[in-house]
């Protein structure tokens, strides 16, 4: 293990630093798509109640590798085969950020939709019945009182994101897991590597953890 680590350290935290870039890029993109699915539910309108619902069924519905295949191997090939002169291709890089910010996002908008609906309906009353549109009264004082709430959550949202760019080995993005497996090729020594790639995520997960659990402490103590 300490020759895994003097040997090829600085590759594992070079795809320990891509690992979290991406997990973050995702979750960013994530909070965008959770934002507008999120509203989509709590709006009083059965075709958006519906489109939110068949987003966050479908893509909570199908396994992340699956979602990853179809998002590096079977996006590409339909735009082609629309378009035969495209030569449309994703980067491992583009498709794992688009394949973790769905996942993610599918389980951001139920967050917030959990989030906005822990919100007093009389304060969005009280609002409207001042004069405010359903968007002002959304935007200036039910989300900021929301996103109080949502906070832990959405760490620990981030932590399973993390945790899921393991999956996305599979289309050669050169993350964590990735790189312990081309690292272990060559050092043949598969316990230092799978060693040192544990502890790695051990110690960001463990860090992160120890975030989102003081954040809720101060939120409790502030009610």
């Amino acid at each position: 293990m300490i020759k895994i680590i003097t040997d090829y350290g600085g590759m594992l935290f070079s795809a320990l630093g891509q690992t979290l870039i991406m997990a973050l890029c995702s979750l960013l993109f994530a909070c965008m798509i959770g934002l507008i699915f999120g509203i989509l539910s709590v709006l009083k309108n059965k075709a958006c109640n519906a489109v939110y619902r068949i987003f966050v069924d479908v893509v909570r519905g199908v396994p992340m590798i699956v979602l990853a295949f179809f998002v590096y191997f079977g996006v590409p090939m339909a735009v082609n085969n629309m378009l035969p002169n495209a030569h449309f291709t994703l980067t491992a890089l583009q498709a794992g950020i688009v394949c973790l910010s769905l996942n993610c996002g599918a389980y951001m908008a139920e967050i917030i939709r959990a989030g906005i609906q822990s919100v007093d309906i009389g304060q969005m009353e009280a609002c409207r019945s001042l004069g405010m549109t359903y968007g002002q009264a959304m935007r200036k004082v039910v989300l900021p009182q929301a996103i109080k709430t949502m906070i832990p959550s959405i760490i620990n949202q981030f932590i399973i994101t993390l945790k899921d760019t393991s999956i996305l080995s599979v289309i050669g993005f050169p993350e964590l897991v990735n790189t312990t497996k081309n690292v272990i090729s060559v050092s043949m020594d598969s316990f230092g590597g799978w060693a040192c790639a544990g502890i790695m995520y051990l110690v960001v997960i463990t860090i992160l953890s120890y975030i989102a659990k003081f954040i809720e402490r101060r939120m409790n103590r502030g009610r």
